[in-house]
């Protein structure tokens, strides 16, 4: 069994990608409703902070703050899967292996994670979030998507109501 290595860091924020295995599915806007209880069932089993989140049609984008003395991001995300695809009832193609697994074909197995580093990396991870919609062609501007935590953070003074940020150049989990 692969052991992938993952820089576990307790109170630490992260960046996350979690992508669905079709990548030409609109699985996560059409269920979104089902996402959003899957993640508020996590979060409330084992507490964080999301710090951003976004959801496209197939794929999402989250920053994290653990909480001190936890980094056990890896079971909050196979929950978030694993009730989504059990709320939903969604099956996708399936190999061999994950039929063995007993995995629905949803989701791509693994995620990409970024430990945040600093005061920079992390706004820029959070504009990256809030900008995705506009860098995939979904909108013009980051507030014109409703699946954004820009809403959340413009409504607590976190951000700007005029924001447009620009889509920040650089390596975040997406090839």
């Amino acid at each position: 069994m692969t052991n992938y290595r993952r820089v576990r860091i307790p109170g630490a924020k992260y960046f996350f990608t979690v992508s669905l295995a079709d990548r030409s599915s609109d699985l996560l806007i059409r269920e979104v409703a089902h996402l959003r209880s899957a993640f508020a069932a996590t979060q409330r089993e084992r507490p964080f902070w999301c710090d951003a989140f976004v959801v496209l049609p197939d794929h999402l984008h989250a920053v994290w703050t653990m909480p001190p003395g936890d980094a056990d991001y890896s079971t909050r995300w196979r929950l978030i899967k694993s009730r989504f695809v059990r709320i939903t009832g969604e099956i996708g193609p399936r190999s061999g292996s994950k039929i063995v697994k007993r995995e629905r074909g949803i989701w791509q197995r693994r995620f990409w994670e970024h430990t945040i580093r600093d005061e920079r990396d992390y706004r820029s991870h959070m504009a990256y979030c809030w900008g995705n919609p506009v860098k995939h062609g979904l909108v013009e501007h980051p507030t014109d998507w409703p699946y954004s935590s820009i809403h959340r953070d413009i409504r607590t003074g976190r951000v700007d109501p005029e924001w447009s940020g620009g889509v920040t150049v650089g390596k975040f989990g997406e090839p």
